[in-house]
């Protein structure tokens, strides 16, 4: 334990020791009892990796629905790789035997891209009828057969069921399990996923449920500040599927956030900044202009949203990181 400890110590001290000033950071940080750890990356080098209130930095990270970012990821590798046809193929073509028995015929509408942008039109998963969904015995089925309450490609409905979809369309289109799936194409990467929650029929939550380690969750969001390639320069996704998941499509009803394909966009400090976001305050940032990602984890118990958390840590980044980046360039 006396080695583990000296080591960890060891690297944040290395890390702190980067031009980038990150101390005002580091003081609003420690002001939040349910933070868990910040990590930071600026022109592909780690500047800050830090655990608070008693947390563990290399500790798995439950991170929540920003696990609708990386099924985002997850839907643009299986349409480059041919498993499936693109965003605009339908549900139905896919999946015609999940749907209810007296179908909608709205529901012949939806297409991936639909699902992905959460304009689906079908009512929520999440939120209060969250419970009822996963206590069902088909997630899929029961996702398609909610009622429809919006018009397909009209307001934004936040729903983890439409993600769920995708990880169902994903493994019957390939055959395979969406979790192991993810972690072939993902390889050398950096990014890894420990465990992800299944429902009865063994599909992966697609929106939710993914433990990472916070370094994994920083890789991801390097990945994209990257524009599709590894460190070494391997081509995970391309470009153009960033840039489509990027391009806003809806926005929540909740907060000012747009949304594109699995990320909410929005300026921090006047810088252009795209994130995903989880129940309880998960975060990935990524800021391209500044070669900036930040990776925060925290209580994944505690709401981020009602309480204002989530935007605190908004705050954090545009007051306190962005402006310790820029004064160094």
């Amino acid at each position: 334990m006396r080695t583990l400890l000296l080591s960890s110590l060891f690297l944040f001290v290395s890390v702190q020791a980067d031009a980038v000033d990150l101390t005002a950071m580091d003081k609003t940080a420690r002001g939040f009892s349910n933070i868990k750890t910040v990590q930071v990356a600026h022109k592909g080098k780690l500047v800050w990796s830090k655990a608070y209130n008693k947390a563990n930095i290399d500790a798995v990270a439950n991170i929540k629905s920003a696990s609708k970012s990386l099924m985002s990821a997850i839907v643009g590798m299986a349409i480059e790789r041919g498993v499936i046809k693109g965003v605009e193929q339908s549900v139905v073509s896919i999946l015609a035997d999940q749907f209810p028995g007296d179908p909608d015929p709205r529901l012949s509408d939806i297409t991936i891209g639909h699902l992905l942008s959460m304009q689906a039109g079908l009512e929520r998963t999440s939120g209060r009828y969250y419970g009822r969904w996963v206590s069902s015995d088909n997630w899929v089925k029961e996702a398609l057969s909610r009622p429809f309450v919006e018009a397909v490609g009209g307001n934004m409905q936040y729903s983890t069921g439409s993600t769920h979809i995708l990880s169902a369309i994903i493994m019957r289109q390939s055959g395979q399990h969406t979790y192991q799936l993810a972690n072939r194409w993902f390889k050398g990467s950096g990014v890894r996923i420990q465990s992800w929650e299944v429902d009865p029929q063994g599909i992966p939550m697609g929106g939710n449920q993914v433990g990472m380690t916070p370094a994994s969750l920083l890789a991801f969001g390097e990945l994209y500040r990257r524009g599709g390639v590894t460190e070494k320069g391997r081509r995970i996704f391309s470009k153009d599927w960033i840039e489509k998941s990027w391009q806003p499509k809806t926005q929540s009803r909740f907060h000012r956030g747009k949304y594109g394909y699995g990320w909410f966009i929005q300026t921090f400090a006047g810088v252009q900044g795209y994130y995903g976001w989880g129940y309880g305050g998960q975060m990935i940032y990524v800021l391209p202009e500044l070669d900036l990602t930040v990776a925060i984890t925290s209580n994944e118990y505690l709401p981020s949203g009602k309480t204002g958390y989530r935007d605190l840590l908004h705050d954090m980044v545009s007051q306190n990181i962005v402006p310790a980046i820029q004064s160094e360039m």
